[in-house]
């Protein structure tokens, strides 16, 4: 019973050695892939910062879009899993670069794709944020032609049946005081 046991933990061992051994080899000399893009915020206007992070990018690289210029990709400094027993621990180093790309002024509203290429490698994330048309702040939605013929007929309209109104009421009530 006991030869059993041994022989069944030995062989435990043995199959958990042997499915890590190989992952731990090809860990060693591994190229980088960049994986999981990230594009904050993910709805932004014309003119606004977008902040890339991209994973599986250790020395960095550069970031391109139809809705910015080419915008480089600095490492995070500091272990993104290190210290925490993640992936990362044991390599002592980040594989997260970060860069802040400006919208064009003339980027059309929609979805835009953004690709990383980084440690000779590409890779793109379709859809990755939003452009959405810009506002003109500061002049309370009015527009710069001012009122349009249709937009006076209507408020004269709407003048004069209010006074109208007022004065059939006024009529009425000044009738019903003297009964």
């Amino acid at each position: 019973m006991r030869n059993t046991r041994a022989l069944a933990a030995a062989g435990a061992a043995v199959a958990v050695l042997g499915v890590a051994a190989p992952a731990a080899v090809a860990d060693g000399g591994r190229v980088p892939n960049p994986s999981n893009i990230v594009a904050l915020p993910s709805v932004i206007a014309r003119g606004g910062q977008l902040t890339i992070t991209v994973d599986g990018c250790p020395n960095g690289g550069h970031a391109t879009s139809n809705a910015f210029e080419r915008t480089n990709l600095t490492p995070v400094s500091g272990g993104n899993d290190a210290g925490r027993g993640g992936i990362d621990a044991g390599r002592g180093g980040n594989d997260t670069a970060r860069g802040t790309a400006t919208i064009h002024q003339d980027a059309r509203p929609g979805s835009y794709d953004i690709t990383v290429h980084c440690s000779g490698r590409s890779l793109t994330r379709p859809a990755a944020f939003t452009v959405i048309g810009g506002v003109r702040g500061g002049i309370g939605g009015s527009s710069a032609t001012g009122a349009t013929p249709t937009d006076m007929a209507i408020g004269g309209a709407l003048v004069a049946a209010a006074v109208v109104g007022s004065g059939v009421f006024w009529m009425r009530r000044r009738a019903e005081k003297r009964i």
